[in-house]
């Protein structure tokens, strides 16, 4: 993998499956924000950046394929929060390795702490990063190393 593209200010950070439920879906472990304040929280950190924020959810893993694909042909970066696909999805790992898509993949929780088949990721030998445990903090984190990387 190469450098985040310095000509391009969009950051697309995608979502999976469930994530549409955060705020509601277990609160104990995701915590009680909607994925609408999320996207709120990058809206204004990217607008404050002068960056486009591309901002998605899909509970259907092909719509991910394509939105990743989308993402590696025009060279921007993404932030990835593939939900239960992590574990389970070689056609996520192929789509960011086939489009050299630059990729962080982030986590709400902690999975090396949960349950034992949540400590295995499909994503992370294509990611560039991982970051994990911080809540919605997590996608901050890792729109914070995209920044310094552009």
């Amino acid at each position: 993998m190469g450098s985040f593209n310095t000509a391009m200010t969009a950051i697309h950070v995608l979502n999976g499956p469930n994530l549409n439920l955060l705020g509601k879906r277990e609160p104990e472990i995701y915590g009680s924000s909607s994925l609408e304040d999320i996207r709120e929280l990058l809206q204004s950190r990217c607008a404050s950046r002068g960056a486009t924020l591309v901002f998605k959810q899909s509970n259907h893993e092909g719509d991910l394929v394509t939105w990743i694909q989308e993402a590696g042909e025009a060279r921007a970066p993404v932030i990835l929060n593939p939900g239960a696909l992590t574990h389970t999805s070689i056609a996520l790992y192929d789509a960011i390795k086939g489009s050299n898509a630059e990729v962080i993949e982030v986590h709400l929780s902690n999975v090396h702490a949960r349950e034992s088949f949540r400590r295995h990721s499909y994503i992370s030998p294509a990611a560039r990063g991982v970051i994990a445990g911080f809540g919605p903090s997590s996608y901050l984190l890792a729109l914070d190393a995209i920044f310094e990387k552009l």
